[in-house]
């Protein structure tokens, strides 16, 4: 049988080729997105750095606390509260005019179209790392979905999306409940057989003025003592909540904890003396940080990339609002009725305690979700 006949393989077809392929590559020029520069610069110095930075945000929550008290304790007695007031705005002040200094963040650069800046980002930080930027053109990566609202109540969701607002909600409420009802509870004097040094302080007499709910009653030295030592509780449990959350599971951890908030708001109203009621509210605040540190853990885990600062955004509303609720109960309804006050908290954290421990879905040891 014939064959076709082949045509000769000659210098100018190979040249040919080569032209071709040439032609090829030119017509594909190399691109990179954000997340393929960041893998490519890798860690170094300014992750060092930012984690430093970062860190120590919460060590500057801890310390701006227990700067307030001191300040409160030196200036309240001394010119009154409302200098206190405008001294403690002066960090704030600050702080705005520094935001100005702080580079934006290059994936918000790229997704609103300020290439430049971002590709100027990224090179900053890959000469701090000592590492070179990928080859090509910084564009922006083409996502197939966006996170909507309607996202976080779809079947899939919709049970975990309500219980961690509640949890939220309530974890703000008690968070927040217990540094307002300290200095209630400090004023109302719950140490058995003694007197506070603040009641020494108020005048002794009847008259309207000290019985009137608006009076003022000045703290004592001792009791910025007491709001200096429980503020410190907020760190004492760091080490067993990081143990906690690995090996019993971010469900059963945080369910513990808020188990123990909700007794700890019983025990306040017991007859006790001064160093119970101070280690009392120590572990109070230990534990109500505890609760925050793991549902933040939890709430970043348990959604998809797509999802992710959608549900962080909606869970810090709640937030808010149980910061804003907790006011009325810690200082309006605990003058009428600590008891009935502490129950409130306590209840609160006993229905978040049953929440966190019936959530649908478990991240300890699970991978992030990129995708929905």
């Amino acid at each position: 049988m014939a064959t076709k006949p082949r045509a000769p393989v000659t210098i100018l077809s190979l040249r040919k080729l080569s032209l071709g392929t040439a032609e090829t590559q030119i017509k594909e020029p190399k691109m990179f997105t954000v997340e393929d520069a960041v893998e490519t610069i890798g860690f170094g110095r300014f992750h060092i750095a930012l984690f430093l930075i970062m860190g120590s945000t919460g060590v500057f929550w801890l310390a701006g606390s227990l700067l307030i008290i001191g300040l409160a304790s030196v200036i309240i007695p001394t010119i009154g509260w409302r200098w206190l007031i405008r001294v403690a705005s002066i960090p704030g002040i600050i702080l705005i005019m520094a935001f100005k200094f702080i580079p934006e963040s290059a994936r918000f650069n790229v997704s609103t179209g300020n290439t430049p800046a971002a590709l100027a980002t990224l090179e900053h930080i890959a000469k701090m790392n000592r590492a070179v930027m990928p080859e090509g053109k910084l564009v922006e990566p083409i996502l197939e979905k966006r996170g909507r609202f309607a996202d976080l109540l779809d079947a899939k969701y919709l049970r975990t999306t309500l219980q961690i607002w509640v949890i939220w909600l309530g974890i703000s409420f008690a968070y927040y409940g217990v540094i307002l009802a300290s200095a209630e509870l400090l004023e109302r004097d719950l140490v058995c057989g003694s007197k506070s040094d603040s009641e020494v302080v108020v005048t002794q007499g009847d008259s309207e003025e000290s019985q009137s709910p608006c009076h003022c009653h000045m703290f004592a030295p001792s009791d910025y003592r007491t709001m200096i030592i429980s503020t410190v509780g907020e760190i004492a449990l760091n080490p067993l909540n990081i143990l906690g959350i690995n090996f019993l599971g971010r469900r059963l951890s945080l369910s513990i904890t808020m188990g123990c908030t909700a007794l700890f708001f019983l025990l306040l109203n017991i007859c006790t003396s001064s160093a119970g009621l101070i280690g009392f509210l120590f572990l109070l605040r230990a534990l109500v940080a505890a609760n925050f540190n793991t549902i933040y853990i939890y709430t970043a885990e348990v959604y998809p990339t797509t999802m992710r600062a959608l549900g962080m955004g909606t869970s810090g509303s709640l937030c808010r609002i149980g910061a804003m609720v907790a006011p009325f109960i810690s200082q309006v309804l605990m003058s009428a009725s600590i008891l009935g006050a502490l129950c409130l908290f306590s209840s609160v954290c006993v229905i978040c305690a049953i929440s966190a421990f019936t959530l649908p879905i478990e991240t300890k040891g699970r991978a992030l979700q990129q995708i929905e």
